[in-house]
């Protein structure tokens, strides 16, 4: 196996990838700009078949071992055994295996390409099948429109034959379809390369389609780098039927796509559609809170409205909140996309990483997936009683749906908005009586809340039975009874990293330990997967991970998911945070 392909960035199931050739090439790309040696194409032209205009291409694959079924057509691919560069084989979801290619092009992407069902099926048997650390080619079937989706949905490679057949038929792409030249009074999309509509012949329409082809990856591209792929899609994929339909076929496919989607990342999410709900990380948070967290204060719980200002508490409209319940009650923050948000997790990616459209109206699929989260959320805590300081027909609608099915008692305070001084008068005297928890006691019930978010359920009082906090939230930082520091509060993800100390005292607790097991060496900044023995199936991108090997304890940020740490040959695996060779621990 040659290095010939490395995945440097992932979102969601889209990677950014290198292609190691002589002159590097960033993916998702059009394969017909891979150049191997001596500027011949790694998709070199083939002789079209009689009347055809089609272009068909041809890809050197490797040998493969006596007695191995190769997937590889023989009408598509030429055997070059003693030329070291890329080889590619062509299967389909049925023939996916590893078989030591840098790449695979999938044989009938023609016949799925088009149906959101099949193509979602198709891919994923395909994606999951082949090793994470391979190039996925779709020959003949890219357009400015679905490259987007294709890419999303795992696709590395592409090509320019069907913009270019179309090109010659005058059908002129952009990102949002195609429009017949006979049908144009103007030019939609038009580059400055392109000539004037009446000058605008075939040609010219071949040339605008590859470079419209070539703009939208770019645009794809700088999508992935920022995190922000999943938001541009919401609105491209309307523009053909079957794109809608598979955007959210693969939506359903939460098992493939949590898998491929990281914890934390700075990148903000965009709320512009009830979709937005089905996001990885819009569902992953929900289950998370409604599974794993815990509350640990007895005070009734005290559910206010979000504010467009993240975090929360950052607000003028929460300060008020707080100022009237002054310590006296627990708070939650109720929105959408994210659902119920305990205070303790207001700065835990997403709870402060998102953007809702604001229009005061609340569609029944928010409602109902807000109504749900706290449903189960009140079912897992006990409250005494809860108070809702909640506007509007929206967030009160949902409170009274919730308090009809649990058996916790809800009082409403709110009169016209909650910010007026009625509003706030009402919201103290409902918690006059109650007794005040301390300052203290929210920083260590917060560093506990998100331990349990982080690492597993009962994970806080696991690993900090006894702790001091320092510094202020959300700069918290952990120290043990004897005052060593075992792990700091990073403010803009909200969660928590790991001293090495406190790496040992996590992998010594009882826990859940997300561990990757590496080679007898001391690694220095990065671990590479090559020297990653083993690593548990429940790692994510941007995990907080324990490394360990004969060598080497340390603790890190995980860059792959645990699977593809297991299956990759190339790629950084884990960034070291801290690390000592087990000689001097």
């Amino acid at each position: 196996m040659t290095d010939y392909f490395e995945v440097h960035g992932r979102d969601g199931a889209a990677r950014l990838g290198e292609l190691r050739l002589r002159d590097p090439v960033t993916t998702p790309a059009v394969a017909d700009d891979v150049v191997v040696d001596a500027g011949s194409l790694w998709a070199a032209d083939r002789d079209h078949p009689e009347g055809s205009d089609a272009e068909l291409t041809v890809l050197p694959h490797r040998a493969f071992p006596a007695g191995t079924e190769s997937p590889v057509q023989d009408s598509f691919a030429v055997d070059y055994p003693d030329v070291d560069y890329p080889s590619a084989g062509v299967i389909t979801a049925r023939t996916a295996d590893d078989y030591g290619c840098d790449a695979y092009v999938l044989a009938n992407a023609a016949g799925v390409v088009g149906h959101g069902a099949s193509f979602r099926d198709e891919l994923i048997d395909v994606r999951e099948s082949i090793p994470p650390d391979t190039a996925l080619y779709l020959a003949g079937v890219a357009t400015p429109a679905n490259v987007a989706s294709l890419v999303a949905a795992g696709v590395d490679l592409v090509d320019t034959k069907l913009v270019r057949v179309k090109g010659r038929q005058g059908r002129y792409l952009t990102t949002d379809g195609e429009y017949h030249l006979d049908e144009l009074d103007e030019l939609p999309g038009a580059f400055p390369s392109d000539p004037p509509l009446d000058e605008f012949d075939r040609k010219a329409c071949v040339a605008h389609n590859v470079a419209a082809l070539r703009s939208a990856l770019a645009t794809v591209r700088t999508r992935i780098r920022r995190g922000r792929l999943r938001d541009y899609l919401e609105g491209q994929a309307r523009h053909e039927n079957w794109l809608t339909a598979a955007f959210r076929e693969f939506d359903h496919e939460y098992r493939y796509l949590e898998r491929r989607t990281p914890v934390i990342r700075e990148a903000e999410i965009s709320a512009a559609s009830e979709e937005t709900l089905d996001r990885v990380e819009i569902q992953r948070f929900a289950d998370r809170v409604t599974t794993r967290y815990r509350n640990r204060f007895s005070n009734p719980l005290v559910l206010v409205p979000c504010s467009a200002r993240k975090p929360y508490s950052d607000s003028q409209s929460h300060a008020q909140f707080h100022r009237a319940i002054d310590y006296r009650g627990h708070v939650a923050s109720m929105t959408s996309p994210i659902g119920v948000v305990p205070q303790e997790l207001e700065c835990t990616y997403p709870a402060q990483h998102y953007d809702a459209v604001v229009t005061g109206d609340w569609t029944e699929g928010e409602k109902a997936f807000v109504a749900a989260a706290l449903e189960r959320y009140l079912s897992r805590n006990d409250y005494p009683r809860v108070i809702a300081h909640v506007p509007g027909e929206g967030y009160c609608d949902i409170c009274e749906r919730v308090a009809d099915r649990v058996d916790t008692p809800f009082e409403f305070t709110v009169d016209d908005h909650p910010t007026t001084g009625a509003s706030l008068s009402n919201l103290d005297s409902a918690l006059s009586g109650e007794l005040k928890y301390s300052k203290r006691e929210r920083q260590h019930n917060t560093i506990r809340a998100i331990a349990d978010y982080q690492f597993g359920p009962g994970a806080g009082d696991d690993l900090f039975p006894d702790l001091t906090t320092t510094s202020r939230h959300p700069k918290l930082q952990v120290r043990d009874g004897d005052g060593t520091q075992l792990a700091a509060q990073v403010p803009q993800y909200g969660v928590l990293a790991f001293t090495l100390a406190g790496a040992r005292h996590w992998a010594e607790s009882d826990a859940p330990t997300k561990r990757v097991e590496i080679d007898g060496f001391v690694p220095h900044g990065s671990v590479l997967a090559p020297g990653v023995v083993d690593a548990a199936d429940d790692v994510r991108v941007g995990d907080e991970v324990v490394v360990e090997g004969p060598a080497a304890f340390g603790v890190g940020r995980a860059a792959m998911h645990g699977r593809e740490m297991r299956a990759s040959t190339r790629g950084v695996a884990v960034e070291m945070r801290h690390v000592e060779s087990e000689d001097n621990a």
